[in-house]
């Protein structure tokens, strides 16, 4: 099918020295048919997370040589950070944005895990829609134990052995880790900013909004599983040293479902029932105009419909400006790719 748009958001495992950023961002530039249209490092996580868009196998080109160049750049032996990697590509996602559907995404996602552990001899796994089974769909599930865990996960034979490439501890897994390559819709990486250095808490609020809630235990072994307030949103609090603050980072896994402005209110009232306030928040990457649009008309005023004006008052109402300035024509999808020439 013609001007198929695929987009990919590999997140790597360094956000402090930015010489190696630029090697590996640029990386993808100059292959034809794919744009850069993010580089976002984040020096308290030590992550970048790196967008680019396309057609769908150029994409998949631009993502094998993120992936070459981060192995050649970045030792996770001695990483570290606040945001959970289980390697020097922690993600790489495939996202369906213009005449192509999901199964043909992850068709992208299983060729490009098959030669990254062929020709770079890397372990990869599987997920989202592109998982090899039900219990794999989760990023989370995927990554638990992280980098650190990754040895004895290898050596005890799981749970959740590599998709792709070796099973074994050797100097190759000891640098990169190991790297989760899926297909999956928009996925808003959102956060709130709290006025609080301990991230006290924005741990707390963290558990309660997140749709897996909290997980009681009893002395005897019996467990009880409270669900949180949002659906399908990842949440958990971190402190931002660099700021002063922490933040409650999610994951607003499917954004009409729970809106921007909706996961914004909802820790902004917890954190205030608790003698806490809010300063801002902060969008990691790209998102869509329908959910800048649809946060607007919340913040705006009644009556308001032009979409420059609905995307200001979303930016304002949210605090999107407030730890770095938001470029609209920039940060919003189909305004990112117009400005590049790709339709």
């Amino acid at each position: 099918m013609p001007n198929q748009l695929v987009e990919c958001v590999p997140n790597i495992s360094e956000g402090l020295d930015l010489s190696i950023i630029e090697k590996i961002s640029k990386s993808c530039e100059g292959i034809d048919g794919v744009k850069l249209l993010g580089v976002e490092p984040d020096a308290d996580y030590n992550r970048t997370v790196i967008t680019f868009a396309g057609r769908p196998e150029s994409v998949s080109k631009a993502a094998f040589e993120v992936i070459k160049k981060s192995y050649e750049q970045i030792d996770m032996s001695t990483h570290s950070g606040e945001h959970p990697r289980i390697g020097a590509v922690d993600v790489c996602p495939f996202i369906p944005l213009k005449n192509i559907s999901m199964e043909e995404c992850a068709t992208l996602a299983r060729n490009l895990a098959k030669k990254v552990s062929e020709e770079l001899g890397l372990p990869t796994f599987l997920y989202g829609a592109a998982a090899s089974s039900a219990d794999r769909e989760l990023l989370s599930d995927l990554r638990k134990g992280e980098y650190e865990g990754l040895q004895s996960r290898l050596e005890k034979g799981g749970p959740h052995l590599p998709d792709h490439g070796p099973v074994k501890w050797n100097s190759k897994v000891a640098k990169f880790g190991a790297t989760v390559i899926g297909a999956r819709n928009i996925l808003v990486a959102y956060n709130v900013n709290v006025d609080e250095k301990d991230a006290r808490i924005s741990k707390m609020t963290g558990s309660l909004i997140r749709s897996s809630g909290r997980l009681q235990k009893k002395a005897d072994g019996r467990r009880l599983r409270i669900p949180g307030m949002l659906d399908l949103v990842q949440g958990m609090g971190l402190m931002l040293e660099t700021h002063g603050i922490s933040q409650v980072s999610m994951n607003l896994r499917d954004v009409n479902l729970t809106p921007m402005h909706v996961a914004f209110e909802a820790v902004k009232a917890v954190v205030n029932d608790h003698g806490v306030e809010t300063c801002g928040s902060e969008l990691v990457g790209l998102i869509p105009l329908s959910a800048m649009l649809e946060a607007g008309k919340w913040y705006a005023e009644e009556g308001v419909s032009d979409d420059t004006d609905l995307v200001n008052a979303a930016i304002t109402g949210l605090g999107l400006d407030s730890i770095s300035d938001f470029v609209a024509e920039e940060r919003i999808i189909e305004w990112a790719l117009l400005k590049e020439g790709i339709e």
